[in-house]
């Protein structure tokens, strides 16, 4: 069965015991754990089957724990016939997207999720910051309600799908904006809970690191399309080290990402990897767009049915 889209999560989509089923049922899934443990320098399998939720939220444990558990699934489903033909990712995802095209080795990916989770963990730490989801508002209100906020950063980071924007920046600002949000009319707006600013100019110090740490690795020709979160276009990666950078600073623009594929006919898709996140997105930016949640043996099995 070919499919258009792969979908990979980002973070968030974390789970006491995820990717276990397909660890324990699929060879290649558990190819994939073993040499995760191996580039990680730690038990991949145990942290995802064993850590309890508020371990693996730690950003340094979910980044590297997300990538492996969707890279085994994206092994099993090819292990049983599933093909795709291009990859797209929600922020961490992207990095997925990019092992699953062939532009990293899984070794090197690993690698780099985990000096990425390990640099933002620790922004996290040391800056007072926040994310919020603001339901029920157009974006261009959004926009406005952050801009209006004088004292500290806060921007809209990440366009979920029509309806939903997640807001994140210095928590002053943040609270701030959520205020402006409710006056303007949003149906809700609800703190998520992480302790860092993602995807905004408060990571910039985390993204010159990476994209130093970045710029040792060999990075091939992608073998299918990858569609970037920047603008939502297929992935130019003549500059990743640079590219990389930007993506930690700046928005996810999931819903023109996905637009922009479906107008190119990617009309199917698989969200592989833990949660169903992505597949309720899909649902509300598109109901022309079929989208099922891969996460475990099941799933595969559905998936892979011509």
């Amino acid at each position: 069965m070919e499919y258009g889209f792969a979908f990979f999560p980002g973070q968030g989509a974390q789970a006491p015991g995820m990717g276990k089923d397909l660890y324990e049922n699929s060879k290649a899934a558990r190819l994939v754990f073993e040499e995760a443990s191996d580039g990680a320098g730690i038990d991949v399998a145990k942290l995802c089957f064993e850590s309890d939720k508020e371990t693996l939220s730690r950003t340094e444990n979910s980044q590297i724990a997300i990538f492996t558990h969707s890279m085994a699934a994206l092994a099993a489903l090819r292990e049983n016939g599933a093909a795709f033909k291009a990859a797209a990712g929600f922020s961490l995802g992207e990095y997925t997207s990019l092992a699953a095209a062939g532009v990293v080795t899984l070794a090197d990916g690993v690698k780099i999720v985990s000096k990425r989770g390990k640099l933002m963990q620790h922004a996290a730490d040391t800056i007072d910051g926040g994310m919020a989801a603001i339901l029920g508002l157009e974006d261009a209100k959004i926009e406005e309600a952050c801009a209006a906020v004088k004292n500290g950063i806060v921007r809209p980071v990440n366009y979920n799908c029509p309806g939903q924007l997640v807001i994140a920046g210095e928590k002053a600002a943040l609270a701030e904006a959520i205020e402006n949000c409710k006056a303007a009319g949003a149906r809700r707006a609800l703190p998520l809970s992480v302790s860092g600013a993602f995807h905004t100019p408060l990571m910039a110090e985390a993204a010159a690191e990476l994209r130093a740490f970045v710029s040792d690795f060999t990075f091939s020709a992608p073998t299918m399309d990858i569609y970037s979160n920047l603008d939502g276009q297929v992935y130019d990666c003549s500059n990743l080290p640079e590219h990389l950078e930007q993506h930690m600073i700046s928005p996810v623009r999931w819903t023109r990402l996905v637009q922009n594929g479906m107008a190119a006919g990617l009309t199917s898709a698989c969200e592989v990897g833990p949660g169903k996140t992505l597949t309720g997105f899909a649902g509300k930016i598109s109901k022309e767009l079929t989208c099922k949640p891969v996460q475990d043996m099941a799933g595969v099995a559905a998936a892979a049915e011509v």
